[in-house]
C-alpha cells in the first residue's frame, strides 16, 4: 500500500493532517483496461472526509463518491496515466496521492461460479480462471466481497472456494494479478438469500436410531445400550473441537455391519428450531440446500461409513439426498438413488483425513420440474461436481430434515466421530 500525507492550509488558517492511501493499482504498474482502484483517506479534521475522487489526467475528474473509502471500475484505452487519487475534507482541505499506470490489453479473468446478478446460498461457491500477456504468467487471484475487503487469495491462475456470507447483496470482484505488475478483474454481483441453521451439532432435536442388517429398517426394539447396537450422542464437547462446542458421537454393540442414524426435523413436521410451517408457506418455496460440516476421527479405520443426508418432504414427495463416503468400503462417495432404494457409486474419491478436522460441503437443489440435482461434494477444499438428476418416491411426511449416520464394520468395532461446526443454508 502506498501513502501519501501532506500538510494542508484550510481557509480558517489552520493546518489539518490528512493522507491518502491507495492499495489498488500499483504505482508504476502494467494494468487491464478494466482497472480496479481502492484507497481510503484521513484527515485529522474533526468533521472528517466528504469525498473522495480519480483524475485520469490534470483537470479530468472520472470518478468521486462520498465518504473515506473508493473502490471502483475504471475502463480505460491502452497508453500511460498519470492518475490522482484526491480526497476532500469537511474542513475545505485536500491530499492527494499521485499514481502512474500504463494500461495495456490481454489479462482476462474468467468467472464460471456464481453467475454474475444471481442468488445464492449463504455458502457461496466462487470459481475462476485467468490469464495475462505478461510472459512470466498470472500470480495470484483473489476475491473481493466489499471495497477493500479482500476475503480470500491463492497464488496461480486458478481459484475454486467456498465462502461463507450472511444475507445481502455483495458487489464481489474477483482479480488476478500477474508477475510483471498488471492485474485485471471480473466484477460479479450476487444477492444472498435463505437463511442458516448454525451449530447445530450443539443444538436440540437430534433422535438416533439403530439400523440392523440386513434390511437396516429402524430398529424401535433397539436401545441406546445394546445390546445389538450401542450408541451416544454428547454435546458441548471441548477438546477435540473448533468451536468449543463439539458433538461426540459414537457407535458401538454385538451385531456387526450395524448402523447408527441421527436425525433432525428443522422445518415442517416435528420441527426442533420452532419452525413448524403449519400453513405450507416455507417449505414449497425451498429449492437448494448446502450441508457444511466439520468432521474429526481418531481411529477412522474402525468406520465402514459415514453418511451425510438432506431430505426433504413437500407435495407428497420424498426427496432425499443421501451422500455416503464408504472408508473401509473403498474410499469412495456414494450417492443414494431414491426410486432404486440403493447406493449410486460416483467414482469421486472420499479420503478423510486422520487426527484432523476434516471439511465438508453438499450442495443439492430440488429442481423446479421435481427432480432431485446432487450438485457437488467439496472435502477438505477439492471440489467434485456431480450433476446427478435423481427422482423422488412418494410420502405423506411434510419439512425439511437432515440425518448425520455411521456405520459399522465386520467386528462392530466401537468408534467415535466429533461434528463441529455443522451448520445448514436453504433458500
Amino acid at each position: 500500500m502506498r501513502t501519501f500525507a501532506l500538510l494542508l492550509a484550510l481557509s480558517s488558517g489552520t493546518l489539518t493532517l490528512a493522507s491518502v492511501q491507495v492499495s489498488a493499482p500499483a504505482n508504476g504498474s502494467h494494468v487491464n483496461p478494466t482497472v480496479q482502484y481502492v484507497a481510503s483517506a484521513s484527515s485529522s479534521c474533526s468533521k472528517g472526509i466528504a469525498a473522495m475522487g480519480i483524475y485520469t489526467a490534470p483537470g479530468v475528474l472520472v470518478y468521486s463518491t462520498q465518504g473515506a473509502l473508493l473502490n471502483t471500475l475504471l475502463t480505460l484505452n491502452p497508453g500511460v496515466y498519470h492518475t490522482t487519487v484526491e480526497e476532500w475534507d469537511n474542513c475545505g482541505g485536500a491530499s492527494v496521492a499521485p499514481i502512474t499506470i500504463t494500461v495495456g490489453g490481454g489479462g482476462q479473468v474468467t468467472v464460471s461460479a456464481p453467475q454474475n446478478n444471481g442468488s445464492v446460498s449463504p455458502t457461496v461457491q466462487f470459481v475462476a480462471s485467468a490469464s495475462s500477456p505478461c510472459a512470466a504468467g498470472v500470480a495470484a487471484m483473489g476475491i473481493y466481497t466489499a471495497p477493500g475487503v479482500l476475503a480470500f487469495s491463492a497464488s496461480g491462475a486458478e481459484i475454486n472456494t467456498l465462502l461463507t456470507l450472511t444475507p445481502g447483496v455483495y458487489h464481489t470482484v474477483v482479480e488476478e494479478w500477474d508477475h510483471c505488475g498488471g492485474a485485471a478483474v471480473a466484477p460479479v454481483t450476487i444477492t444472498v438469500g435463505g437463511g442458516v441453521f448454525g451449530g447445530l451439532q450443539k443444538q436440540s432435536g437430534w433422535t438416533g436410531y439403530a439400523l440392523l442388517p440386513p434390511q437396516y429398517n429402524i430398529c424401535n426394539s433397539c436401545q441406546p445400550s445394546g445390546p445389538q447396537t450401542t450408541w451416544a450422542m454428547t454435546e458441548n464437547i471441548s477438546s477435540p473441537s473448533l468451536s468449543g462446542h463439539a458433538a461426540r458421537m459414537d457407535i458401538g454393540g454385538q451385531t456387526v455391519y450395524s448402523d447408527v442414524l441421527w436425525n433432525n426435523h428443522l422445518i415442517g413436521d416435528f420441527s426442533s428450531q420452532g419452525m413448524p410451517d403449519d400453513n405450507h408457506t416455507i417449505v414449497p418455496n425451498i429449492h437448494n440446500f448446502t450441508y457444511d460440516v466439520y468432521f474429526y476421527a481418531d481411529d477412522l479405520g474402525a468406520s465402514q461409513a459415514l453418511e451425510f443426508d438432506i431430505n426433504q418432504f413437500v407435495d407428497g414427495n420424498s426427496y432425499i439426498w443421501g451422500h455416503e463416503c464408504r472408508v473401509a468400503g473403498g474410499n469412495e462417495w456414494d450417492i443414494w438413488d431414491n426410486p432404486g432404494q440403493t447406493w449410486h457409486p460416483t467414482g469421486i474419491p472420499c479420503n478423510p483425513l486422520p487426527n484432523a478436522w476434516n471439511h465438508l460441503v453438499l450442495q443439492v437443489q430440488r429442481t423446479s420440474d421435481n427432480h432431485l440435482l446432487f450438485q457437488s461434494i467439496t472435502l477438505n477444499g477439492v471440489t467434485s461436481v456431480l450433476n446427478y438428476y435423481e427422482k423422488p418416491t412418494q410420502t405423506t411426511w411434510y419439512g425439511v430434515t437432515i440425518n448425520y449416520q455411521q456405520d459399522g464394520n465386520y467386528a462392530q468395532q466401537p468408534y467415535s466421530i466429533w461434528l463441529d461446526n455443522l451448520n445448514f443454508a436453504y433458500w
